[in-house]
């Protein structure tokens, strides 16, 4: 699937590179920019850590407090074919959720390793977000020229050169871009 934060027309564009590189190439750097942006960005999505389920009812807990709530419908993915799907809340807790299922068995709460996801509906479409798209393209440069000069280096926060490109200062040249954006959980570290 094409990144569509950036375009390979864009990325060419701003290299300067013109049909010098394959598409692949050119479109694999597109996509790790975005799934490095995808990943700062507030979606409304959570960690499911645990399970539970009876006969007819299936419970869900997540790794913090959700923001969900009953008669919405949420999808839940990587818990289990039971579990999975698209599903329409019960009940809640502040760290659980709960929907109806049709199966046979009960089964125990057991920790979901590695963790499920469970996501409702995200009222904003960041592709459309020009600070979101030059963010984009500014860490898919840097994607492309690490590639092509491992040893171009970057500024470490100290201000020293660093040999390596792509370390802890690649998200902060574009944050003051993304920040309006960024979800709070993912600021830690």
């Amino acid at each position: 699937m094409p990144a569509t934060f950036v375009t390979e027309a864009e990325l060419r564009s701003a290299l300067g590179i013109g049909a010098l590189y394959s598409s692949a190439v050119v479109e694999e750097v597109c996509q790790a920019a975005e799934n490095v942006v995808k990943a700062k960005l507030w979606y409304n999505k959570y960690s499911v850590v645990a399970h539970k389920s009876t006969t007819s009812l299936a419970t869900i807990y997540t790794s913090i407090d959700h923001d969900f709530i009953v008669g919405q419908t949420v999808t839940v993915e990587n818990c289990g074919a039971k579990y999975n799907g698209s599903k329409t809340i019960t009940a809640i807790t502040a760290d659980s959720l709960s929907y109806a299922v049709n199966n046979a068995t009960a089964e125990d709460k057991n920790a979901l390793i590695p963790f499920g996801i469970v996501y409702g509906t995200t009222h904003i479409d960041y592709e459309t977000l020009p600070e979101v798209n030059q963010a984009t393209l500014m860490i898919a440069v840097d994607i492309w020229q690490a590639r092509q000069a491992s040893n171009a280096g970057g500024i470490s926060p100290d201000f020293t050169p660093s040999p390596y490109r792509m370390g802890n200062t690649l998200l902060a040249r574009v944050r003051g871009l993304l920040a309006d954006h960024l979800a709070p959980g993912g600021q830690v570290g």
